[in-house]
């Protein structure tokens, strides 16, 4: 494996290009290739094996790309396949998991609150990880709709504000002091959920913790690239491009792909 060979991610759509960029700000000299499977999500409403079909098919694509490691910058996907991902495939996977932990130890009200896809809150991974945390109160919501319609590109709309205010106000009433973003998607709309929120409730989401992860492992397998070249970032969605390209700011290297 080269290490200049590219890192591979995915999600079920442009929800983890949050993920991408906390790691391309963390190592801007690594090249990646991400891969938007928006055509299948939100894998949230999917089951268990359903999804990890999915990823399997993804990792394929990234690994027919030369990818030297691969991120699974979805929580659904993580939650649910990371197991079946990795006794399938022998090179470095991080996963990405709602970040209960560190807002568990940092409560003060005892109080936190939880947004995130059916398919991580039904998961066996995230019910275990929850019952570790006993004397915390812990409010979880499923996002119905926030996915569809940040694949839309309707992030600013009434109607999402509609959902989130919906979502967020048990949440405030219940007095929960961190609120934890359990979808790569759902950063995206931090701007929106600031105007809801009061602002003594902290947002935390995962993206920074994957990217030293990331950071890490590259480290500790010798992968980092060396080369003085300029790094190069390749996305591929099976939907409509302009939805990822408005997301990312950029056009270049953006491609749609059937797969």
């Amino acid at each position: 494996m080269s290490n200049n060979n590219p890192i591979g991610l995915f999600d079920s759509g442009i929800g983890g290009t949050s993920i991408w960029k906390e790691i391309h700000q963390l190592l801007p000299n690594e090249n990646t290739v991400y891969l938007a499977d928006s055509k299948n999500a939100p894998y949230g409403k999917r089951t268990k094996q359903e999804i990890i079909q999915l990823c399997f098919k993804n990792i394929d694509f990234l690994l027919s790309q030369n990818c030297k490691m691969i991120v699974v910058a979805c929580n659904t996907a993580t939650t649910n396949a990371i197991k079946e991902i990795r006794d399938k495939y022998k090179l470095p996977i991080i996963g990405i998991e709602p970040a209960i932990k560190t807002a568990a130890n940092k409560t003060e009200t005892q109080t936190i609150g939880i947004l995130a896809t059916k398919g991580t809150l039904n998961s066996e991974l995230f019910n275990r990880q929850v019952e570790s945390f006993t004397n915390i109160k812990i409010i979880e919501q499923v996002g119905h709709g926030l996915v569809e319609l940040i694949e839309d590109g309707e992030i600013e709309s009434q109607e999402m504000t509609k959902l989130l205010t919906s979502y967020l106000e048990p949440m405030i009433k219940a007095n929960i002091d961190y609120l934890v973003l359990g979808c790569s998607h759902y950063p995206y709309l931090v701007p929106a959920i600031k105007k809801i929120i009061p602002e003594s409730i902290k947002i935390i989401d995962s993206g920074e913790a994957v990217a030293r992860q990331t950071k890490s492992i590259l480290e500790k397998n010798n992968l980092l690239n060396t080369s003085s070249k300029n790094s190069t970032q390749m996305f591929y969605t099976n939907s409509d491009a302009e939805v990822l390209k408005k997301i990312l700011g950029f056009e270049k290297n953006v491609f749609e792909k059937n797969f």
